[in-house]
């Protein structure tokens, strides 16, 4: 691990538990924002390094990309952190026109923990929306074998873990299981809460690794941080045509750069043509009239210039330049 990521991790840590306590009204800060875990770990790193640069405070609480968008709705922060667009009842109960600005991209990873199994498993997306929907029970089961030709998989019970709060990597998550699974589509769908068939949910990813690695036998879903944070191994997804796709920030770009990003910037990236299939965009969520909209403006254009620098490190990938052109734009029309 890097030295930058664990300064940023141990700040997230201390970030996160602080906002088990706390509402973001508590902080008397500039600016002040919530929401997804996703982008957490970065996000400590941008307003750490702007409030070096320009002396504005930024409160940022990992509290799930779904209290995020509650709390944008209710006045009560500045700009949202979500890994999945506000959906049309989020939309009409805020309090005027939302504007969605991408802020990283990356990739959610499928982990497991199962004793003499590292990295290296492969999953087809209907295997994996079988494992969820608990059809499929145990780790030899004949088609997770045929699949890893050479691994001793045991002849143990599946444990599958999930998010319990309302996430944008759920919502990521189950996008992409719903594209591959016309069963898990209909009988669960996606969303960033789902009503999950099997499983134990934990609160945010560190949640979710956590009982991942207190679970034997357990499968999971994390953000790629996590998973190499907390050395889970995870596994390679076919992409639908075969080949093997291993989650990185390479891999995420390539989902996103072969998906077709529409005007207002809200899309999932998961399934896309090429690149890693459980991909997706996590959003900065702000009002188009904000009593902030100066100072707003300046850290939001800060996010999309020099903090795009820090992505790789913390392994994200950057927003497409094309993309960051038509974000500025929008930017400028904050009121």
């Amino acid at each position: 691990m890097t030295q930058l990521r664990k300064h940023v991790f141990a700040a997230f840590i201390i970030m996160f538990a602080v906002s088990a306590f706390i509402t973001p009204r508590t902080f008397a800060q500039d600016m002040n924002g919530a929401g997804s875990t996703f982008i957490a770990p970065i996000m400590s790193k941008w307003v750490y390094d702007y409030k070096q640069k320009t002396g504005t405070s930024i409160n940022y609480q990992g509290v799930g990309s779904g209290a995020g968008i509650n709390n944008l709705i209710d006045g009560t922060i500045d700009f949202a952190g979500s890994d999945a667009p506000m959906n049309a009842d989020q939309k009409s109960r805020a309090k005027g026109p939302v504007i969605h600005l991408p802020a990283v991209i990356g990739p959610v990873a499928v982990s497991y923990n199962i004793e003499g199994i590292g990295s290296g498993l492969g999953f087809s997306g209907p295997i994996l929306a079988d494992i969820f929907l608990g059809k499929i029970k145990y780790w030899d089961d004949p088609q997770i074998v045929a699949r890893n030709p050479g691994k001793k998989l045991p002849h143990e019970q599946i444990f599958v873990v999930h998010r319990s709060d309302g996430s944008g990597t759920t919502a990521i998550f189950t996008d992409y299981l719903s594209k591959v699974s016309p069963e898990w589509n209909s009988k669960v769908g996606h969303g960033t809460t789902v009503p999950w068939p099997e499983g134990l949910g934990g609160k945010g990813s560190a949640g979710v690794a956590a009982i991942l690695k207190e679970h034997a036998n357990s499968i999971g879903y994390v953000e790629f941080a996590y998973a190499n944070e907390n050395k889970l191994p995870y596994a390679a997804m076919d992409n639908g045509k075969g080949k093997y796709v291993y989650p990185s920030a390479e891999t995420a770009m390539e989902a996103a750069q072969s998906s077709t990003i529409p005007e207002d910037l809200c899309t999932m990236i998961t399934n896309a043509p090429k690149g890693y299939p459980i991909s997706g965009m996590s959003w900065i969520i702000v009002y188009q009239k904000s009593a902030k909209s100066p100072e707003l403006k300046k850290f939001l254009k800060y996010v999309l210039t020099t903090g795009q620098k820090d992505t790789k490190d913390l392994w994200y990938a950057s927003i497409p330049k094309n993309i960051v052109s038509r974000e500025m734009k929008l930017i400028d029309e904050i009121e």
